[in-house]
């Protein structure tokens, strides 16, 4: 083998190894949001939908809040305000609106199949105010991951109606999921994942904090007895489910794409389902099928 073959071959290897990563990256992101539903329900067992998000937030940037004194000064003044808002659009005001949701006990069915929206929002959002021109592979794998998930929602016993106008409240986080996607493909691919996941999180804990001021939860923690647990796990769903799992999505982003990341929400219920076999739920042949169909569409994203 000559020079250019070597060279070839190791450029190869390379790039099997960055996939890898971008794949490893995914699974570990999936079972963090996908596990996210158990800490969820044991929240909501004493807490309403604000409390669990002011606390998922407030948690998330008081864990940061050492890193981001230090990680500040690394980013660029004028591209501040931007992370900040991406702290907003991405997880301060999807937490609120995803916690009320649940709280009002909106079918988990239709639940899943709206946050699965956020890669068509990513797609539609980048063409309509970014003139990017997706790749129409990228775009059937969208829609066949999608055809999959609502199948599988569908085989699963249909969707239920009731508390349907608290599903708006879970369109409008996907709608911001898709928006803060774009706005870190565009505006802040440049600035390292972990200085702008420390930073963004400490400023919204501020705005979080107020709000668990004023729902009383300094109080709760303090009498109320009962409420322990549901808030070690709202606290345990912001470390892990907002702060380490932004760290990993905003790599996720920088490394494959934002399309390739928002795809995390396709694997969610296979994450979902896997808890299911642990519990010694049935899996049938119909469930694997559909899941392989999500899988297709998640592949052709990274194509």
């Amino acid at each position: 083998m000559g020079k250019e073959g070597k060279r070839v071959a190791l450029l190869q290897s390379c790039m099997k190894k960055e996939n890898l990563v971008n794949w490893v990256l995914f699974g570990v992101l999936a079972f963090i949001w996908g596990s996210s539903f158990i800490l969820m329900k044991v929240s909501k067992e004493h807490l309403n939908g604000y409390q669990i998000g002011g606390l998922r937030i407030f948690s998330a940037g008081l864990v940061f809040l050492p890193f981001a004194l230090f990680h500040l000064r690394k980013i660029e003044r004028k591209k501040l305000p931007l992370v900040v808002l991406s702290g907003l659009l991405g997880n301060f005001f999807p937490a609120f609106l995803f916690a009320i949701a649940i709280e009002k006990k909106i079918d988990s069915a239709l639940a899943g199949i709206l946050n699965s929206l956020t890669p068509l929002f990513v797609i539609v959002i980048a063409i309509a105010f970014f003139k990017v021109r997706m790749a129409r592979i990228k775009i059937m794998g969208v829609l066949v991951g999608f055809g999959g998930l609502l199948l599988l929602s569908l085989y699963k016993g249909g969707i239920s109606t009731d508390n349907l106008s608290y599903a708006l409240l879970i369109l409008l986080a996907t709608f911001l999921y898709g928006l803060n996607v774009n706005l870190v493909s565009f505006y802040l691919k440049g600035i390292n994942p972990v200085h702008m996941a420390t930073v963004s999180l400490a400023f919204v804990a501020v705005p979080a904090a107020v709000i668990l001021w004023q729902q009383e939860l300094f109080y709760i923690a303090r009498y109320d007895a009962a409420a322990g647990w549901s808030i070690a796990a709202a606290a345990l769903l912001g470390i892990v489910g907002s702060a380490i799992a932004t760290v990993l999505f905003y790599m996720l982003i920088k490394r494959a794409g934002g399309l390739f990341a928002s795809m995390v929400t396709y694997a969610i219920p296979i994450v979902a389902i896997f808890w299911g076999f642990l519990a010694h739920e049935d899996i049938t042949a119909v469930q694997i099928g559909c899941l392989g169909i999500i899988l297709v569409g998640v592949y052709l994203t990274n194509k």
